[in-house]
């Protein structure tokens, strides 16, 4: 293969929602640096974005301040959030908003030209077009892009993340990116967990499937700070199409009912603020209907009239078209019946819940010249598409002023070679003995044991000290196989790395749900050992590193810091 040697002041890992504004930021605040990104696929559709949205999920509407934001995303997390980081995303939230907009993005206003709430913190898009919208952006501020490049490794030289190896999917050649700063903004971690749709169907999920942990892996494997990979995102999605409820429950004002028609979110959660109850337990409540015999459950339409039916399936055109085609091949009509849903496997994403890099207010990892945006960042949930905006606008400003201060570093040849031996190691595998274990069968083999051991769908998502344990073990001989596993041709050679990397992921998730012995996230990560929520242990963050010579995982906790004053939000 031939090695490609790039030097670039900046390299963006990610050309997600978080990466191109993060490149845009940092070529119109430092137009004198040169800015590169990395992506696996094309930054013109890749990433959680790639199908569009129907709204901006995280804004501050009229009679809001980012103090209100905080306390909403501490009730809705439980009591437990970085409140630094949460604070600085909102008080950019108008920023990147109305930045977007001058691109071209369709914000539904009323007669007034005020934007059009939906819900509390949300306002209306025509947004099927979002991510070409900012990926253009993105290459109109001047930044290279490496299309189809998988990025393999960081290369880290005495402590300091100094550029990244990839690999080309298109001709096999290999990318070694010298870089003064890094930003990683490759998203979250799907296929974890078995999927709910199953064979041909199986990468029909919420979370972009293409996103495999690989930002989290690679500061995994160079011993970074992580957080909080135990509070996962399990959705309340609309049954078989997967797709998002929020366009619903909010759109329209539609209630949870189970099978007979108790609108029991109101009722049996009512000590912590009834349909206002935080997000995890939207998901624990459906569970335990269908788990005590009452479902199905269903979000109930039936109140809405033909003409909201059809302003309904025309916000899914935003971002979910087969959501209308599922609706028209099965004849449904949501105003007449309503609309069944069900919870998807567990994510590990840090956009929704928190889990990620542990990051200081500026984003700096606790690896020098690493900064991380986006979903890939932890304890900042309810980040959504403005917050990881956000993100990538201070990492930009961050990662800049370091750019500026430091020099490139001498990468040793060893470090290159060895990593390139491992990157391609699958493909002469093959070429050597074309017998091995096949990426698929491995990420089998992971997701079975995520599934039964772990909290998968399967138990209800409900874990114990005894089934962790046996994940732990089991997930343990998996490294030892990666020697094995073989690639014909360089797309399984990219899906060689996918499946190895969310075997590093889930390593750190077991630990980490190991480690806290409380049921704060009752849905997302419920023990039946620790039933409770333990404000007076647990009101901290769980944290871990693995040591990069050894692989053993330390476990530690950061204290929780509360800068916002005031009682947690109650809902209105």
């Amino acid at each position: 293969m031939e090695q490609n040697i790039i030097e670039t002041d900046i390299l963006i890992i990610g050309g997600g929602t978080a990466g191109c504004l993060a490149a845009v930021e940092v070529r119109e605040r430092f137009p004198n640096l040169s800015v590169t990104i990395m992506e696996k696929a094309h930054i013109d559709r890749s990433g959680c974005l790639a199908g569009g949205m129907n709204a901006i999920n995280a804004y501050l509407n009229p009679g809001e301040t980012p103090e209100s934001f905080v306390k909403y995303v501490r009730f809705d997390s439980c009591g437990l959030i970085r409140e630094d980081l949460v604070l600085s995303m909102s008080e950019l939230f108008e920023y990147c908003v109305k930045k977007v907009e001058k691109w071209g993005l369709p914000i539904l206003c009323d007669e007034k030209g005020n934007y059009i709430p939906r819900g509390r913190w949300n306002i209306k898009i025509n947004g099927e077009s979002l991510k070409p919208i900012i990926a253009k952006a993105a290459k109109n501020a001047g930044t290279k892009v490496l299309n189809w490049v998988v990025a393999s490794n960081y290369l880290v030289v005495d402590g300091r993340v100094v550029g990244a190896v990839g690999f080309s999917v298109r001709n096999g050649n290999m990318f070694v990116v010298k870089a003064k700063a890094t930003i990683i903004a490759t998203g979250g971690a799907a296929g974890v967990y078995k999927p709910n749709n199953a064979h041909d169907a199986q990468h029909k999920t919420w979370y972009c499937p293409y996103n495999t942990g690989a930002g989290y892996a690679m500061g995994i494997r160079a011993g970074a700070e992580m957080t909080s990979f135990e509070m996962r995102y399990i959705g309340l999605r609309v049954k078989d199409t997967i797709a998002p409820t929020g366009t619903i429950a909010l759109g329209v004002g539609a209630p949870q009912i189970n099978s007979k028609g108790e609108k029991f979110m109101a009722t049996k959660y009512a000590h912590i603020g009834g349909d206002g109850a935080p997000t995890p337990y939207r998901s624990h409540g459906p569970l335990q209907e269908i788990k005590e015999g009452r479902g199905p459950v269903y979000l109930d339409t039936r109140h809405i009239t033909s003409q909201q039916a059809r302003d309904l399936k025309s916000a899914f055109l935003d971002m979910y078209p087969s959501m209308v085609l599922y609706w028209a091949a099965n004849e449904i009509d949501p105003s007449k019946e309503p609309v069944e849903v069900q919870t998807t496997e567990p994510y590990i994403v840090g956009g929704h819940t928190q889990s990620g890099y542990w990051v200081d207010v500026n984003r700096k990892t606790t690896l020098e010249g690493l900064y991380a945006a986006g979903d890939v960042a932890g304890g900042a949930p309810y980040k959504f598409v403005s917050g990881c905006w956000a993100e990538g606008v201070i990492a930009a400003k961050q990662a800049g002023e370091y750019a500026q201060k430091n020099d490139f570093t001498e990468i040793p040849a060893s470090l290159v070679h060895k990593e390139q031996d491992r990157a391609f190691a699958p493909l002469l595998s093959f070429t050597n003995k074309k017998d091995g274990i096949k990426a698929y069968d491995m990420e089998v083999r992971l997701q079975k044991i995520m599934e039964e051991y772990a909290g998968g769908a399967a138990t209800y998502y409900e874990i114990n000290e005894e089934r962790l344990l046996v994940a732990r073990r089991r997930l343990a001989t998996l490294p030892d196989q990666f020697k094995h596993i073989i690639a014909e041709d360089l797309h399984e050679l990219m899906k060689a790395h996918e499946v190895i990397d969310r075997v590093y992921v889930a390593q750190t998730l077991v630990e980490h749900m190991l480690y806290r012995k409380e049921t704060r996230w009752p849905g997302y990560c419920t023990r039946t050992d620790y039933t409770e929520r333990d404000d007076e242990k647990w009101l901290n963050f769980v944290n871990s590193r693995r040591d990069p010579d050894t692989g053993n995982i330390e476990m530690l906790t950061r204290p929780y810091v509360q800068i916002v004053p005031g009682d947690r939000y109650k809902p209105r």
